[in-house]
């Protein structure tokens, strides 16, 4: 179902949940009756999708006949899938505004079960296609245009995943299966926002929180206080630590599912399954990896200049990560108003075809902006109803993150805009890999834009350590969980236990690794390895990486379109609009970046470098 929902990288790390608590005005949410005028609508359209996709295996018999009937069959197929997404939207937000309801979290299931009834139906597509062979698939698509403009990138699709596709009757065994096997992220995030009995501290001001959860653990590990920042690291993953063993069992079953994937359509491993659908070269994902590891003694600088802005003497504590490196009488707000403001001269930079698309969101209601009980936390983007718009989960809680955030999940929104209208339905899949520059992209000329309109040296310092943050989390932070994530899949590929004590034991290895332990640049503690059990994104299969590969691709983008390059914001806007009409990778490169090569990662490292030169001359 996340076919198009796109999480704010921060929200791996800060997941947002109600601090307001009175229930925000209708003008900041959503207006859900964009989809369907009711559930009861929502209910009628379920049933009748239901019978549609019934009848979509009667196609089979004819597919092969012509050009004509290959048409007719696609084009049914791809209208059912349409509407289940629209479905499937309307479900998942629903259930999103308040998780507690049980009423919503049973049409998301239902919204499953109808996209796993198609799974079924059309289990039966590639195989025939695939039968055909290319020869007369190609001559079909000479006799009808209809097939290239629509679905020729569909149709290569299908025709070189041949090696990796099973007989009719088990595509449709594993199509009815897909339910099953998305189980484990629907039990983790029932557990994790729903059930998880969470702890009250009491601060060192005598501020007292009855229930430190992800919202209250987001805000107070900002403490300025370092005793109170360990009080609250030790009593939040307490908690997570308690149910160690659930999570473990929780995160042992993705992997399991996601290795049986790979083992039943003939991948080498589950990486090269996850990599297969958006002809990923592994050289990408291995590429990433080696150079974060390769720019850790850039990482620890950053890390000693915390520590010595911070004035901890000895190593630092991972305790130690999130308040800001410098101090303000004040710091910044942001209404939700006032974010949207300096989103729209933030974005400028891309012209007057991004502005007006920006604009028309924000006068629109397509956002639930304001934290309240119940609400999910995090922050996302869903853009999968084609027919409609983007819709925007938020949880602003007016400063400098929550600018950041909604700039971020905007990015998203407007790359679907844009793809909307320049691609149709079956091209409008963009991936992940490409949707994160659009996002990531946003926050980094925010936060340029910010250091550049600074009205003080404190606050201009202020911003060039939020930047700084910004690159630890979403590209060394990201690369970390995907190390961590080729490590248990390879636990797992050599036949051994992945029990929650291991998971946070690899997870430990990482965290000391990147955070330089050995070196005495962090001491970590073992009490906080278990942060893995709390980071959602897990579920999706091999997907955080895409953040860091993202924001590599956006600094070298970025920086082009901030240096004048009068090319540079074309081959950015031509990437959005080319939506899913190509791979991700060739998508890139025809916007001048190669990913596989170290070159683009190693241009944001020279930016972080550069950013902690500017703070060193600002200090001098």
């Amino acid at each position: 179902m996340r076919r198009f929902a796109f999480c704010a990288a921060l929200a791996l790390t800060t997941a947002l949940t109600p601090l307001h608590a009175a229930e925000p005005a209708a003008a900041y949410m959503w207006n859900l009756g964009d989809l369907y005028p009711s559930a009861a609508a929502w209910t009628a359209e379920q049933a009748k999708i239901k019978g549609d996709v019934a009848k979509l295996d009667s196609y089979k018999s004819s597919i092969g006949k012509s050009a004509g009937d290959m048409l007719t069959a696609l084009k049914a197929i791809s209208a059912a899938r349409k509407e289940i997404d629209r479905l499937s939207v309307y479900a998942s937000l629903k259930g999103d505004e308040d998780v507690r309801v049980a009423e919503n979290q049973a049409r998301v299931q239902l919204a499953q079960a109808l996209a796993a009834s198609f799974g079924e139906k059309t289990s039966w597509l590639t195989p025939t296609i695939l039968a055909l062979g290319a020869d007369k698939v190609a001559a079909f698509q000479k006799q009808a245009p209809e097939l290239s403009s629509r679905f020729g990138f569909f149709l290569d699709n299908i025709l070189r995943s041949g090696p990796h596709t099973l007989t009719p009757e088990a595509e449709q065994v594993m199509a009815s299966v897909s339910n099953v096997l998305a189980q484990p992220d629907t039990i983790f995030s029932q557990l994790s926002n729903g059930e998880l009995p969470f702890p009250s501290v009491v601060l060192s001001d005598g501020t007292k929180v009855d229930h430190l959860d992800q919202a209250h653990y987001a805000k107070y590990r900002q403490s300025a206080n370092r005793d109170d920042r360990k009080t609250v690291f030790d009593a939040y993953f307490g908690a997570w630590k308690h149910y160690e063993g659930t999570f473990g069992a929780t995160l042992n079953t993705q992997v399991l599912a996601e290795e049986f994937d790979a083992k039943v359509r003939k991948h080498p491993n589950a990486l090269a399954d996850a990599l297969f659908n958006d002809a990923m070269p592994e050289a990408v994902y291995r590429q990433l990896v080696a150079q974060a590891n390769a720019g850790l003694p850039t990482f620890h600088r950053y890390l000693k200049l915390r520590q010595k802005l911070l004035g901890i003497k000895g190593a630092l504590g991972y305790q130690d990560m999130y308040p800001s490196m410098f101090t303000l009488a004040s710091k910044p707000k942001f209404t939700v108003e006032e974010s949207e403001r300096i989103g729209l001269e933030v974005t400028s930079a891309y012209g007057p075809e991004y502005t007006t698309l920006l604009k028309k969101g924000f006068e629109a209601r397509w956002m639930d902006v304001l934290p309240r009980p119940g609400k999910a936390s995090g922050a996302y983007m869903n853009g999968s109803a084609y027919d409609v718009h983007p819709f925007l989960l938020l949880n602003h809680n007016d400063d400098y993150q929550s600018l950041s955030t909604l700039v971020h999940e905007w990015g998203h929104a407007v790359h679907t805009l844009l793809t909307t209208a320049n691609q149709p339905y079956e091209k409008s899949n963009y991936s992940t890999f490409t949707a994160e520059t659009a996002s990531i992209g946003n926050e980094m000329l925010l936060n340029d834009y910010m250091v550049e309109h600074a009205k003080t040296k404190e606050e201009k310092l202020y911003y060039l350590g939020e930047g700084l943050e910004l690159i630890r989390t979403t590209f060394f932070r990201q690369t970390m969980f995907g190390e961590f994530q080729l490590a248990i899949h390879e636990e797992v590929e050599q036949g051994k236990a992945l029990t929650g004590a291991r998971l946070s034991e690899i997870y430990c290895g990482l965290l000391k690794h990147y955070y330089g332990d050995d070196k005495g640049v962090t001491k970590i503690d073992p009490a906080y390895c278990v942060e893995w059990a709390f980071i959602p994104h897990f579920y999706y299969g091999f997907y955080v990486y895409q953040y860091a590969t993202s924001m590599a691709g956006a600094a070298a983008l970025s920086k082009d379109m901030e240096t004048g390059d009068p090319k540079a914001r074309e081959r950015f806007i031509n990437l959005l609009k080319a939506g899913g009409s190509d791979y991700p990778y060739a998508l890139y490169k025809k916007a001048g970046l190669d990913m596989a090569t170290p070159a683009p990662y190693q241009a944001l490292i020279a930016r972080m470098n550069h950013l902690m030169d500017e703070i060193d001359a600002l200090q001098k």
